[in-house]
Formats: C-alpha cells, sequence, structure tokens
C-alpha cells in the first residue's frame, strides 16, 4: 500500500514529465506553412507585417518573401529558421532572439545538408547565436544580409556571423557583419567566394581552417581583433581586402601555401597593449607569416602599423615584391638563418623610411634596404636596450658592421628598392599624415 508522501512524489514526478514533454514539444519547429502565407505565384510567398513568435522549419523547395516589417521573434530557443529542403530563398525578413546555445549551433538561419542552392537575401539578424550556419550543402547564396550579434555576451560565447561547414561553391556576397564572434568562418569548405563584406567590431573578419582554393575579394575589416586570419588553407585568392584600425594582426597566415595576396591594404593595426606591457606576438602586425611557403605578396599596402611584416618559422620561399611599406613604426621583424631577397626581375618593394638614392634616375635605389641589421636583432631579443637608440654606443655599432660586414647576419633584403610607391591610387586614401 502507498504511503501518501509516496502518492505526492509519484504525482510531482508525472507533473515534471509532463512540463518537460511540453517545453519540448513548445520548443519544436513548426512548419513554414503555419504561418499566414500569401500566395505571390507559383511556388512564391509573401509573410505579412507582424511579429511571429516560435521556430519555424522549411522543408520543401519554396521562395519567401517578408514584408516591411515582418519580424520572426525566435523567443530565445533553436533555430529561428531551419532550411532541409533544396532552391528555398529567403528575403527580406527580420529574424530576432534565437537561441545561445553554440554546441547545439542555435543560428538564426540554419541550412542543412539537403539544402542546396539555398538563397539567403537582404535579411537582418540579431542574436545571440550563430547568424548563417551552412552545413554540408553546396552552390548557396548569402547576399546582402545584416548580422549583428549581442554585445552583452562575451566575445567568445557568441556566435559566427556567418559559418560554413564542409562547404562547396557558396557565393557570400555584400553581407554586413557586427558584434559577433568571428564575421565568417570557413572550415574544411573548398570552392567558396566572398566579396565584398564588411566586418566590424569581431575576434577574426575572415578566419580560414583547412579550406582550399576559395577567393577573397574586396572585403573590408574594422576594428576586428584580427582582421584576415587565413590558417592551414592552400591556394587561396586574397585580392583588394581592405583592413582598418584592426588590432593585434591586419592580415595572419599560418601555413598557408601557394596563395595570391594582392592589392590589399591594411593600415592603423594597433598593437594588442595592456597598460604599460606588451602582449607577446600582439604587437601591431599589418601583415604576420609563420610557416607559410610558396605564396605570393605583391602589389599591397601596409601603412602606419606598429610593425609591417614579421615573417617566421620558416616562412621562405615566398615571392615578396611590389608592395609599399608607408609609415610603420618598424618596417621589418625577420630572425633566421638564410637570408631572403625581396625583389624580382630587378624590381623590388617600396619603404618609406629608405635614405638610399636614384642616381640614374630609373625609379630604383641605388643601394639596398637592409631592414634587419644586427642592431635590430639585438633590440628584438633585449627591448631595454631601445633606451640607448640614438645613443653613441648604437651608432658605432652600426658602423661596425657596414665596414665589416663579414659579420654581418642573414635577413632580408631588397637589393631594388622602389623610390616611388607602386600601389598607384591605393595610396591616395592612405597618404602619411601631414606634420
Amino acid at each position: 500500500m502507498f504511503r501518501p508522501q509516496a502518492i505526492v512524489s509519484l504525482h510531482a514526478s508525472a507533473l515534471c514529465l509532463l512540463l518537460i514533454f511540453c517545453g519540448v514539444a513548445q520548443a519544436a519547429p513548426q512548419p513554414i506553412t503555419a504561418l499566414p502565407l500569401q500566395a505571390d505565384g507559383e511556388n512564391r510567398w509573401r509573410l505579412p507585417a507582424g511579429e511571429y513568435r516560435g521556430s519555424f522549419s522549411v522543408d520543401q523547395p519554396l521562395q519567401l518573401r517578408c514584408e516591411p516589417g515582418a519580424v520572426i521573434q525566435a523567443q530565445g530557443e533553436g533555430n529561428a529558421l531551419a532550411i532541409n529542403a533544396p532552391d528555398v530563398t529567403i528575403e527580406g525578413c527580420t529574424l530576432l532572439d534565437w537561441g545561445r546555445d553554440l554546441t547545439a549551433m542555435n543560428s538564426a538561419v540554419f541550412i542543412g545538408p539537403a539544402a542546396h542552392r539555398a538563397s539567403i537575401k537582404d535579411n537582418r539578424l540579431q542574436g545571440p547565436g550563430f547568424g548563417i550556419w551552412v552545413d554540408g550543402s553546396h552552390d548557396v547564396n548569402l547576399l546582402g544580409n545584416d548580422i549583428q550579434g549581442d554585445p552583452s555576451v562575451r566575445s567568445q560565447d557568441r556566435g559566427n556571423g556567418i559559418h560554413l561547414y564542409a562547404v562547396r561553391g557558396a557565393r557570400v556576397i555584400g553581407n554586413r557583419v557586427r558584434d559577433a564572434r568571428d564575421g565568417i568562418y570557413i572550415d574544411t569548405s573548398n570552392g567558396n567566394l566572398l566579396e565584398g563584406n564588411t566586418l566590424e567590431d569581431l575576434r577574426y573578419g575572415v578566419h580560414y581552417m583547412f579550406s582550399n582554393d576559395n577567393r577573397v575579394l574586396g572585403n573590408l575589416t574594422r576594428r576586428t581583433r584580427t582582421g584576415y586570419a587565413l590558417m592551414q588553407s592552400r591556394k587561396l585568392t586574397v585580392i583588394g581586402n581592405r583592413s582598418e584600425q584592426d588590432q593585434n594582426y591586419g592580415i595572419l597566415m599560418n601555413y598557408i601555401t601557394y596563395s595570391t595576396l594582392q592589392d590589399n591594404v591594411v593600415s592603423d593595426v594597433r598593437s594588442g597593449a595592456t597598460g604599460d606591457s606588451m602582449i607577446s606576438g600582439a604587437e601591431g602586425k599589418a601583415l604576420f607569416i609563420y610557416n607559410s611557403l610558396f605564396n605570393n605578396i605583391e602589389h599591397n599596402h601596409f601603412a602606419r602599423s606598429a610593425l609591417g611584416i614579421h615573417l617566421t618559422a620558416g616562412s621562405e620561399d615566398n615571392r615578396i615584391a611590389g608592395n609599399a611599406f608607408v609609415g610603420n613604426q618598424q618596417q621589418v621583424k625577420y630572425v633566421a638563418s638564410r637570408t631572403q631577397e625581396w625583389s624580382r626581375d630587378g624590381r623590388g618593394n617600396y619603404w618609406s623610411d629608405y635614405l638610399g638614392w636614384d642616381r640614374n634616375d630609373d625609379g630604383l635605389g641605388d643601394v639596398a634596404y637592409e631592414p634587419n641589421d644586427n642592431v635590430d636583432r639585438l633590440l628584438w631579443l633585449y627591448p631595454q636596450v631601445r633606451l640607448l637608440m640614438n645613443s653613441p654606443g648604437i651608432e658605432l655599432l652600426r658602423w661596425v658592421q657596414r665596414a665589416f660586414p663579414v659579420i654581418k647576419s642573414p635577413g632580408v633584403q631588397d637589393s631594388h628598392p622602389l623610390m616611388q610607391p607602386p600601389t598607384g591610387d591605393l595610396l591616395t586614401a592612405y597618404q602619411e599624415p601631414t606634420p
């Protein structure tokens, strides 16, 4: 015979189970047809203005256009929209307050493996989780979306604005992402295009991992902790991008091979400083190259940063020519056992601190540019020596090195420095400030 306490406990357990099942039922996505859609042609639908609460799934090919004022409020749970069918278009919608569970990949728009050729166009997304997650599908179009994370959440706990995983043939064009974790994260995805996106106030603007044959064209990063983090990838084409006022790194190359960096402009990269001390490895580098080989780095403009270019960990056999290094506090940092020649076919780079001359007026300096001598190496190893930078002792060391080149250590040499910057109209917007 049950005691009264046992009966009460049983009823409480049953009630808890009922509440759990009800919660699951409430969290389950509704079909998109549960919304008051209005026909707008064959397989085309309009969503009238209004606020629609809950999560919704699209399980059949269709084109959905939201009228101005149509808002899907996901109430802080799951995905706002989950697309599970091919040939789906979502246009002009506002999606708010989806879930924040990053392990569950909560997203404003979750594009599943079967959702090939999905088009997500001109939508406004604002919430704490991922903006658009593309999971294993191909030939998707993400065009002109405005994605904002939740700045009240710690940066590392936010989702990425756009996340591609095992995706091919994606076109990510003209989107704006801000206040998320990374702007666009590309993982194990080949043959995709990122073009004309604006990425602001993030950890990384563009973040590549294990992805090959991708194009990054004409994007803008601003006030990120790293503008373009290119890692463990090959055959990347990175052309015509801009990095403005990013912190730590403008462009970071880590295990990048057989790639092209051309016509990019990186300016005003800030040091990752805390108080009077410098964070190790975050000295405000316009370009940082780590263990990256066989790349073409040409016709770029690196300006007004704490450090123009830093090569380390065997980053040799790269073609570095025709670039402009303008007004950086330190132009080059390179410590290795082999001298690097940074000129090709008789033409090198432009260095704003070059003090040589051009007697035959051919546009090339008559004296090689050598930015890292033994004194520079001494300063890198012992930063406190900077206090003696203008002392007679330092000047004597430099004179001895020039007089007796046998003691010169391996480093960077530009045998044909350019007397004028080669980057043409790129320079006009990035002139050094006049005193």
